[in-house]
This record gives structure tokens, sequence and C-alpha cells, in this order.
């Protein structure tokens, strides 16, 4: 039985309002105008002048636009919202289309902090509705097929990446903290997760900024992590490497008991076994959408998950746990500490419970006693039922 509601008609295109018209909201503009599975019906932005701009540059006519999600959602009889807000308005926004019983797909991060990533997974049992997050670099033909072929590599014990890009964003990047691990890292963790199906234990990390660097705060780091069933994943990036550049997913190398695997980021991965070597074979990769690659992708595994009731891997709840990455990276760069990810956890979990001001929402995070159901038991798989109570599967 699904934990969260489904749609009743499965022929029918998906009726979308969008969230937010900056750069990030345009690319989505582009990607639901050019689905057969959605209609954008509705665009919401403070900035009303400028999601009426965003709509003429697209050419599109007959969409509403507003500045509030809940009226322009009812005015146009939406079924659900992609929410393409800054992330600092990403709890406000999720809350509020979740409760106005609204399906959300949010870009990430899922929320600024892991304590309101709590509050938003909470909300979406209250609500009965999905909240996925746009984890897009999960969605590539070839690193699917190179995730079919891991079990050839036998026991996996060490997986990198190698990320170095030279981007001069201006605005509000190269003035913030942690602007690597925060704004990047999160999708290369969030694959690692992916690759592996192992969850993280403990992270120790180290911050930087090289002297020719244009960013305020540290844009290089180091990041060390332990997963659940004992393999370390390194992560080693930099936003300020001109030269040489790696691609957007960065360099992987998945190293197991019988050979390893290469990923350029882009093409197909590479696995060499003993006297072997041999290109990643990508067809036949399994999918709801063969074609669909990142956000694309990730649309079409949400469409997905509402008409099938089938919980997609970027649902909310696991999702808390990419977020936690990051987290605790940045808490080790800060301490100069090994961090335990139990520890983040149990700390959210406390703060998420003490900031929240929903009753029903308070009532459910109570409900789950403790967050010990995130963690990964002995066998290295996430039990999110023990944390939840909500049978998910």
């Amino acid at each position: 039985m699904s934990s969260f509601a489904t749609l009743n008609d499965d022929n029918s295109p998906v009726r979308v309002v969008l969230i937010g018209a900056g750069l990030m909201g345009r690319k989505w503009i582009s990607v639901l105008t050019a689905s057969p599975d959605v209609q954008l019906v509705g665009l919401v932005d403070i900035n009303l002048a400028g999601a009426r701009e965003a709509l003429r540059e697209a050419g599109l006519e007959g969409v509403a636009t507003g500045t509030s999600l809940t009226e322009v959602a009812a005015a146009t009889s939406a079924h659900a919202v992609v929410n393409a807000t800054v992330p600092v308005a990403h709890h406000a926004t999720n809350v509020e289309a979740l409760l106005a019983g609204l399906p959300v797909l949010c870009e990430k991060p899922l929320a600024p902090t892991v304590s309101q990533g709590l509050s938003l997974a909470a909300t979406a049992e209250v609500s009965g509705q999905l909240l996925m997050i746009s984890q897009s670099r999960r969605y590539y033909r070839n690193l699917a097929h190179l995730r079919q072929q891991l079990p050839l590599l036998g026991d996996i014990g060490i997986v990198t990446t190698e990320f170095f890009k030279a981007p001069h964003f201006g605005g509000f990047r190269e003035e913030m903290d942690h602007v690597l691990l925060v704004d990047m890292a999160i999708h290369a963790f969030d694959v690692a997760r992916y690759l592996l199906d192992q969850e993280p234990t403990s992270v120790y990390c180290e911050e930087y900024n090289p002297s020719w660097s244009w960013y305020a705060g540290d844009a290089a780091t180091t990041a060390l992590f332990e997963f659940s069933g004992g393999a370390r994943y390194m992560f080693t990036g930099s936003w300020c490497s001109p030269g040489l550049e790696t691609s957007w997913n960065g360099n992987w190398r998945i190293s197991g008991a019988r050979g390893t695997a290469s990923w350029d980021g882009e093409g197909p991965a590479l696995l060499e076994l003993p006297s072997q070597l041999q290109p990643a074979d990508t067809a036949g990769v399994p999918g709801d959408r063969q074609d669909a690659e990142e956000i694309a992708g990730s649309l079409a595994g949400f469409v997905s998950a509402l008409r099938t009731g089938v919980t997609p891997a970027s649902e909310v709840h696991s999702n808390v746990l990419s977020l936690c990455m990051v987290e605790a990276a940045v808490l080790s760069a800060e301490k100069k500490e090994r961090i335990d990810i139990e520890h983040v956890l149990a700390s959210a979990y406390e703060n998420a419970l003490n900031e929240e001001t929903m009753p029903a929402v308070k009532e459910a995070l109570h409900a789950w006693n403790s967050i010990s159901g995130l963690l990964p038991n002995p066998a290295g798989k996430t039990s999110l039922t023990a944390a939840t109570g909500s049978g998910r599967h």
C-alpha cells in the first residue's frame, strides 16, 4: 500500500505549478513544457513581472501567474508542484504546498539544515503527500549502468571523486561560506549513496581556499566518509581550478575485491577485471523513461511515483541523509575532527522538535521516538519504517 497519495488518472498529463522564475526556474520551464507527462498550468514568484517575462521568453501563453502558491494552485486545479525557489525558501514553500494537498518535486537541497529537512519529512507524513528531491545527477544512463555492473567488482572498499571546475558565478555564491560543500558537493555525496547502496556513518573533512581563489569562502575541500558496509568514500574538489577541468559530475574511481571501475562523469564507464578492459554497454538500462536524464529524469521519476505509488529513491526521508553528509562535513571542517553522522542526526532531531511550531507536525516528529530508524542497521541498509512508523517500501 502506498504511503502517499497517488493520481487517479494514469493517462492525462499531470497539471503542475512551478514556483520560482529565476535561472533554475527557467530551466524547469523548458523541461516541463517539453515533457508529454505534465502540463505547466501556473508559475508563482514574488517578482510577478519576472515570472511573466520568463513565460514570454519561453513563448508560453495561458499559464496562470501569481505571488501565492495556494491561490494559483487552486485556480488552475493543479495536481503537483515543482519547487525551484532558493534554498532558504524551501521549507516554507514545501510546507505550504504539502498542506494544500499537493505533492512536491523540490530542487536540491531539501532545506538549508537537517533539522528543517526532518521537519519536512514529518510534514509530508502529516499531509499524506509525496515530497521528492530533484537529485538530478543521479539521472544518467551511463551512471545507472555503472551501478548495475558494480557486483562484478566484488566487495567495494574504496570510492573516490575528483571534482575540479573554475566557474565565475558572481553574486551570492562568491560570497557564501562553505561554497563548494553547501552548493555543489551534495550531488556527489548523493551519488556515492546511490552507487554503494549503503549509508554514511562518519566523516573527516578539511576546507581551504587557494591563494588565487575569487571566492570569499573556502572553495576547495577534501572529505573522507565511512559507510555502513565498511567502504570509504573520498571527495576532493575545487571550484577555483582552471585547466584540465572535470565534468560537472566529477571523475569517479571504484575499487573492489575483483577489479576497478572508472567513470569520467559523462561517457560510458570502464571496468577492468583481471586481464580484461571493457566499456560499459549502455543498452537496455532500466528506468521509467530511458531517454530522461538530469532534471528531466527527476521529473519522470516524480510522475512515475505519483502514478504507481512506488517510493522514489530521493523521497524526503532518504534524502535527509544526503543533506546530513553536507552538514556533517561542514561541522568536521569547522571543528577539525571526525564527526559521527548519528550525532548530527540526533542533534538535528532535537532541534526539529524544539523549533517546530505546527502541532500536527510536532506530534509526527515525537512519534518517531528517535532518529535511529534513519541510520543503517548492521546489514548496511536503512530502515525508514523504524523512524517513521509509515511502513514505506
